[in-house]
């Protein structure tokens, strides 16, 4: 699904490696091993491409509440984006990942939540560039300069008060994003505690893609939320925050923006019980 405003195609890429007004970034990570996705940049990405990686750069640190991943400080984020040739509102960022949007798309929705609008995912993600022939580099590019003051959509995000608040109320969905034996609590690997928030239903998010981690036809989004089309809000959520911007990208897919992270997600609901 190249033809949208929120994912470019790998040949729309190639054609833009030089242009001065697209920034790529490497999103790549593993939640088993914190160290593997900037390894696997160092050793090989696509052209003209910088990393951040979701622990360092795309999340502040752990604590007492607030999930596993909670959003970096603006400031921080913002800096960081302006040292790699980001220019707000006017610079088009395209986050690429191996992990069919799990990483890439939460730098998507950051970015978004920032106020930067100009935001792409690259469909099929690095092994769909190195499929369609292109080549890679171990080249790292030279910091940029930029220029990135945060303009925060505080409106895009809810926290744990505003969640327990609304999440029985009329007109108001909640969207557990995990795979569906974790929703039930049959599985937990991660987080001290099994099972989900009470009223959420459940939309995995690897549905968004194909097991290749090319997006859905915008039509199957579309089928994907018609249910929740009628909602006038709906929180979404994952374990930590992350995966859970897959659903959101769907849902903007989709033709549907009224969709809001909730970004401590169950790791950040269950430090409450």
């Amino acid at each position: 699904m190249p033809n949208s405003q929120f994912v470019v195609s790998p040949a729309w890429l190639f054609e833009h490696l030089k242009d001065p007004q697209v920034v790529i970034v490497d999103c790549r990570f593993s939640l088993a091993d914190p160290q593997l996705g900037q390894q696997h940049y160092q050793t090989s990405h696509i052209e003209g491409s910088y990393y951040l990686d979701l622990n360092q750069d795309l999340s502040s640190p752990v604590g007492k509440h607030g999930g596993r991943h909670p959003l970096p400080n603006p400031n921080d984020i913002a800096n960081k984006l302006a040292a790699i040739g980001v220019n707000y509102q006017k610079t088009l960022v395209v986050a690429y990942d191996d992990s069919r949007f799990a990483f890439a798309a939460r730098l998507w929705w950051l970015l978004r939540y920032l106020g930067h609008e100009q935001v792409a995912v690259l469909d099929g993600g690095f092994a769909g560039w190195q499929k369609a022939g292109y080549s890679v580099t171990n080249i790292i590019p030279p910091p940029r300069m930029g220029a990135f003051v945060a303009q925060v959509q505080t409106e895009k995000a809810v926290d744990f008060t505003a969640v327990k608040s609304r999440q029985d109320s009329h007109g108001v969905v909640l969207v557990d994003s995990r795979e569906s034996d974790r929703y039930r609590g049959e599985r937990e690997p991660i987080d001290k505690i099994a099972g989900h928030i009470p009223g959420a239903v459940n939309y995995p998010w690897q549905e968004v893609t194909d097991s290749n981690g090319y997006l859905l036809p915008q039509e199957e989004q579309r089928r994907r939320w018609e249910k929740l089309e009628t909602s006038e809000e709906i929180l979404v959520y994952c374990g930590s925050g992350v995966t859970a911007c897959v659903n959101l990208l769907s849902l903007e897919l989709a033709g549907i923006s009224k969709g809001k992270l909730y970004p401590g997600s169950w790791s950040d609901w269950i430090s409450y019980l």
